[in-house]
């Protein structure tokens, strides 16, 4: 997905939010500011938004001399999660169908975006939960992604943020785990999840953990390692989690791809409305707010 104006103003945003988390000098939220306004200048508008995610961020890191600067924000949100991970494990279990109570959770969870939204409430978490259990999905697109794991000798899991894998991780114990490989990022970026996150949230005691090499909130293919680029060819299934992955990897030609994220940008709900279908409400809108679950190459 392309860059549009309308994401300009929130790099600046998120520019000043992440500044605010790290130091309390005005003169480098100053500096930072000035130094995210020249960039997008510069940048071109053919390449996906988190692209110049990624110069904001190793600009933070290399102001500050801070490697992670979200990685006290990380912790708690794994720790949060992991709280409710007995209780809705309890309620997949009991469900008339547990795969579709598990997608929906999946996708629930993808609230948890500091990049989006950089101060994120417990009970904001709560209420997504409790949507997310009343809402009313596209049963032809969970049983399309049912079919497509269950006829899958590999699946590629790409995960999205910290705390935010304990979902995922509900929705990955619903299939066959020798097939399942997880990918989290290379290095810190934002609270998109790495391997110290996977870790800890139990899930590289369960699948095969991976990182894509790339500090990205997204998946650029030629940023990423060898590895991953040859794991991502051959794998007969990519589940791809959040925002970050729609935009960069819609345009990738992939048919065995599925998208699972919660829609908190109103360019991406844009987007989706123009060039979906399942994804999209009787009118033909996608809504802030609105869990998809999206084939690629459509």
């Amino acid at each position: 997905m392309r860059t549009y104006l309308d994401c300009v103003p929130c790099f600046v945003q998120q520019a000043i939010d992440s500044a605010r988390r790290v130091t309390d000098s005005p003169m480098m939220h100053e500096q930072l500011v000035r130094e995210t306004l020249a960039a997008a200048a510069e940048m071109p508008f053919d390449q996906p938004p988190p692209v110049m995610g990624q110069l904001i961020h190793r600009r933070i890191r290399e102001l500050t001399g801070i490697r992670d600067p979200y990685h006290a924000a990380k912790q708690q949100a794994n720790a949060f999660a992991l709280r409710l991970y007995p209780d809705l494990k309890r309620r997949i279990e009991r469900a008339e169908d547990s795969f579709a109570l598990a997608v929906t959770l999946a996708m629930a969870g993808n609230i948890i975006d500091l990049g989006v939204k950089s101060h994120l409430a417990e009970e904001e978490v709560h209420s997504a939960i409790v949507e997310a259990l009343e809402a009313t999905l596209d049963r032809s697109a969970i049983d399309d992604l049912r079919q497509a794991i269950a006829s899958a000798h590999t699946i590629l899991y790409l995960a999205d943020n910290a705390g935010e894998i304990v979902f995922d991780r509900l929705l990955i114990e619903q299939m066959t785990l020798n097939k399942v490989t997880v990918a989290v990022k290379g290095s810190p970026i934002i609270n998109d999840a790495t391997r110290e996150d996977a870790e800890a949230v139990g899930l590289t005691k369960l699948v095969n953990v991976i990182d894509n090499g790339a500090d990205i909130p997204g998946t650029v293919l030629e940023a990423c390692s060898d590895s991953f680029q040859r794991l991502f060819e051959a794998a007969d299934l990519i589940i791809a989690k959040g925002q970050g992955n729609y935009e960069t990897l819609n345009e990738c030609g992939r048919r065995n791809l599925f998208f699972l994220l919660k829609v908190k940008c109103p360019v991406i709900a844009r987007d989706i409305s123009t060039n979906g279908d399942a994804a999209i409400d009787q009118k033909g809108v996608c809504r802030l707010g609105q869990m998809v679950i999206r084939r690629g190459a459509r």
